[in-house]
Protein backbone atom coordinates (compact mmCIF):
# COMPACT_ATOMS: atom_id res chain seq x y z
CA UNK A 1 0.00 0.00 0.00
CA UNK A 2 2.81 2.29 0.66
CA UNK A 3 4.22 1.92 -2.82
CA UNK A 4 0.90 2.79 -3.95
CA UNK A 5 0.88 6.50 -2.63
CA UNK A 6 4.15 6.66 -3.41
CA UNK A 7 3.68 5.96 -7.19
CA UNK A 8 0.33 7.63 -7.39
CA UNK A 9 2.23 11.14 -5.61
CA UNK A 10 5.11 10.31 -8.37
CA UNK A 11 2.32 10.40 -11.05
CA UNK A 12 0.66 13.30 -9.93
CA UNK A 13 3.75 15.13 -9.74
CA UNK A 14 4.21 14.07 -13.75
CA UNK A 15 1.21 15.27 -14.66
CA UNK A 16 1.03 18.72 -12.72
CA UNK A 17 4.48 19.46 -14.15
CA UNK A 18 3.88 20.86 -17.32
CA UNK A 19 0.83 22.47 -16.14
CA UNK A 20 2.64 24.83 -14.22
CA UNK A 21 6.17 24.99 -16.12
CA UNK A 22 6.03 23.91 -19.65
CA UNK A 23 5.40 26.63 -22.60
CA UNK A 24 2.14 26.19 -22.42
CA UNK A 25 1.72 26.32 -18.60
CA UNK A 26 -1.33 28.27 -17.11
CA UNK A 27 0.48 31.14 -15.56
CA UNK A 28 1.54 31.53 -19.27
CA UNK A 29 -2.10 31.32 -20.41
CA UNK A 30 -3.29 33.84 -17.33
CA UNK A 31 -0.46 36.55 -18.90
CA UNK A 32 -1.76 36.02 -22.37
CA UNK A 33 -5.25 36.81 -21.42
CA UNK A 34 -4.35 39.90 -19.62
CA UNK A 35 -2.13 40.98 -22.77
CA UNK A 36 -5.11 40.45 -25.25
CA UNK A 37 -7.48 42.61 -22.42
CA UNK A 38 -5.06 45.73 -22.88
CA UNK A 39 -4.89 44.44 -26.53
CA UNK A 40 -8.53 44.89 -27.33
CA UNK A 41 -8.86 48.17 -25.24
CA UNK A 42 -6.37 49.71 -27.45
CA UNK A 43 -8.20 48.59 -30.63
CA UNK A 44 -11.08 50.04 -29.01
CA UNK A 45 -9.72 53.56 -28.77
CA UNK A 46 -8.23 53.18 -32.29
CA UNK A 47 -11.31 52.51 -33.72
CA UNK A 48 -13.35 54.91 -32.54
CA UNK A 49 -10.35 57.32 -33.49
CA UNK A 50 -10.96 55.78 -37.36
CA UNK A 51 -14.12 56.60 -36.66
CA UNK A 52 -14.45 59.97 -35.99
CA UNK A 53 -11.51 60.29 -38.76
CA UNK A 54 -13.44 58.91 -41.17
CA UNK A 55 -16.62 60.67 -40.90
CA UNK A 56 -14.48 64.03 -40.75
CA UNK A 57 -13.35 62.79 -44.22
CA UNK A 58 -16.99 61.80 -45.33
CA UNK A 59 -17.51 65.60 -44.21
CA UNK A 60 -15.14 67.12 -46.15
CA UNK A 61 -15.64 65.04 -49.76
CA UNK A 62 -19.32 66.16 -49.36
CA UNK A 63 -19.58 69.39 -47.25
CA UNK A 64 -18.95 72.62 -48.37
CA UNK A 65 -19.69 73.95 -44.67
CA UNK A 66 -16.76 72.15 -43.30
CA UNK A 67 -14.08 73.31 -45.45
CA UNK A 68 -15.17 76.62 -44.77
CA UNK A 69 -15.05 76.37 -41.87
CA UNK A 70 -11.49 74.86 -41.74
CA UNK A 71 -10.59 77.69 -44.15
CA UNK A 72 -11.30 80.51 -41.48
CA UNK A 73 -10.23 78.23 -38.28
CA UNK A 74 -6.88 77.17 -39.69
CA UNK A 75 -5.70 79.23 -42.44
CA UNK A 76 -7.47 82.47 -41.06
CA UNK A 77 -9.56 83.19 -44.45
CA UNK A 78 -12.84 85.17 -44.71
CA UNK A 79 -15.82 85.87 -47.24
CA UNK A 80 -15.76 87.94 -49.79
CA UNK A 81 -17.77 91.08 -48.71
CA UNK A 82 -17.38 90.34 -45.16
CA UNK A 83 -15.03 92.65 -42.78
CA UNK A 84 -12.32 91.00 -40.23
CA UNK A 85 -12.34 92.64 -36.98
CA UNK A 86 -9.23 91.83 -34.41
CA UNK A 87 -9.85 92.64 -30.67
CA UNK A 88 -6.63 93.41 -29.14
CA UNK A 89 -7.24 92.87 -25.35
CA UNK A 90 -5.98 95.94 -23.22
CA UNK A 91 -2.89 96.19 -20.88
CA UNK A 92 -3.97 97.24 -17.12
CA UNK A 93 -3.13 100.59 -16.51
CA UNK A 94 -0.48 99.07 -14.08
CA UNK A 95 1.50 97.93 -16.50
CA UNK A 96 1.23 100.90 -19.46
CA UNK A 97 2.89 102.92 -16.56
CA UNK A 98 5.63 100.72 -15.83
CA UNK A 99 6.86 100.47 -18.98
CA UNK A 100 6.10 104.55 -20.25
CA UNK A 101 8.47 105.05 -17.03
CA UNK A 102 11.25 102.72 -18.53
Amino acid sequence: MRWLTIFLSILLILLQYPLWFSDSSLPDAWRLTSKIDVQLAENQKFTERNRLLQAEVEDLKNGLEVVEEKARNELGLIKQGETYFQVIESMPLNDVVEKHDE
